[in-house]
């Protein structure tokens, strides 16, 4: 492989669209926030989050993939290290626009949360709810911003530290920083089984705050999982395209094919789940989260099920498909639309209800539409590969010192 391929270069028609994409989506918030007529902009900020979170997500699924494979000691995707600490440098940007929203929540400048609400609380007040009354404790202000600055301080911590050892490694060489970021790796799954969870509760699964489904912190990291396999994928197709990662062979590109595959079953399996055994069981603080989509979301809710579990496996599961760059990318795509509709679907149905149906307006709503939705996306689309590929340019593709690059060269399925 030339000197060449060996450091990225940003190509400037790319960042020309990077930025084309972050100013379609500054221009769809502004005109957006103008357009939304739900009291405090109830929309726009579900909007704001759905599109935070998502890529977010993205970047997270990212570093617990990069932490298990360290945990676990493989060697396939070595040549793949500097692709996953580029994706994973999102995160402080991701965390800073759901800390954004959650703030201007807890001043009441939108009602997301409605546990926000002091007089919920409170038995004298005409909104009064015993029932978010019985979960204070948890959602008292004090405990649940010392949970979000466990979330950052863990999630930026260890991805700084990963990103600056690596680059160590192709400094110093040797095993003493491999052994370091297994430990560290193995650490780090430990402390994200349990966050991975309560931030699912805490940002999420709060917004329909009388539901609790115990399957929830699951579901949302498969959701996770699935589309931080798939972005990478996406992206690592794209710069094969662009002549780097020569090295590579189908094999690497067929591991890859095998996470989109196993985790969109994994997540199928988990939608499944919830469902039947809420739906089941019809109790009623359970069921009034399906109950409400059922209402207004049914064609949407079984539309996304179809298309994130009937779509990978009828694609994806020969081997051949997991092997074609082309067919790969193609699916991808659907894959990231539809857990994107899925994040949509979590989010909108507890914060506007029936007045809305994926973005095309019912009654006094109509004016606000799919245009502000797709342009929010493509914004945060354009800055999620802005930050990216920058970082790609700081380092070079291949790992220098890995001890399983040459490993990892040879893998062959």
């Amino acid at each position: 492989m030339s000197q060449d391929k060996l450091q990225f270069q940003f190509p400037s028609q790319t960042k020309m669209w990077t930025t084309a994409l972050m100013a379609i989506g500054g221009v769809s918030a502004l005109l957006g926030w103008f357009a939304d007529k739900t009291e405090h902009h109830q929309y726009w900020w579900a909007m704001l989050l759905i599109s935070g979170f998502f890529f977010f997500a993205i970047a997270l699924g990212v570093l617990f993939f990069y932490s298990l494979q360290y945990a676990a000691e493989v060697a396939w995707s070595a040549l793949l290290k500097r692709l996953f600490e580029a994706i994973f440098s999102y995160i402080p940007y991701g965390l800073a626009v759901i800390v954004i929203v959650l703030l201007v929540g807890q001043f009441h400048g939108h009602h997301l949360y409605h546990w926000m609400d002091s007089s919920v609380y409170d038995p004298a007040s005409e909104n009064y709810d015993e029932i978010i009354a019985g979960k204070h404790a948890y959602f008292t202000p004090w405990f649940f911003w010392l949970r979000v600055v466990a979330y950052a301080a863990v999630f930026v911590g260890f991805a700084r530290y990963f990103r600056k050892w690596s680059l160590q490694e192709d400094a110093v060489g040797g095993t003493e920083i491999h052994y370091k970021m297994y430990k560290k790796g193995a650490t780090f799954l430990v402390l994200f089984a349990v966050f991975s969870s309560t931030l699912a509760w805490d940002w999420l699964m709060s917004i329909d705050t009388h539901w609790y489904s115990t399957m929830y912190g699951w579901y949302i990291f498969a959701g996770m999982w699935v589309t931080a396999m798939t972005m990478a994928t996406l992206i690592l197709v794209w710069l094969r395209g662009k002549g780097y990662y020569a090295m590579m062979n189908e094999s690497h590109i067929h591991d890859m094919g095998k996470w989109m595959f196993a985790i969109s079953m994994l997540w199928s399996y988990l939608w499944f789940c919830q469902y039947m055994l809420i739906w089941y069981s019809d109790i009623p603080e359970e069921i009034t989260y399906f109950k409400e989509r059922y209402d207004h979301y049914m064609v949407l809710m079984w539309v996304i099920f179809a298309v994130n579990f009937v779509v990978p496996f009828y694609t994806l599961i020969s081997r051949d498909a997991k092997r074609n760059t082309k067919y790969l990318t193609r699916v991808g795509v659907i894959i990231l639309i539809g857990h994107f509709a899925d994040l949509y679907l979590a989010v909108i149905p507890g914060t506007i209800h029936g007045h809305l149906l994926w973005g095309f307006g019912e009654g006094h709503h109509a004016n606000f539409g799919w245009w502000f939705e797709i342009g929010m996306l493509l914004g945060f689309l354009g800055l999620f590969l802005r930050v990216v590929l920058t970082t790609l340019t700081k380092a070079p593709l291949i790992p220098k010192n890995h001890p399983f690059l040459q490993e990892s060269e040879n893998h062959h399925i």
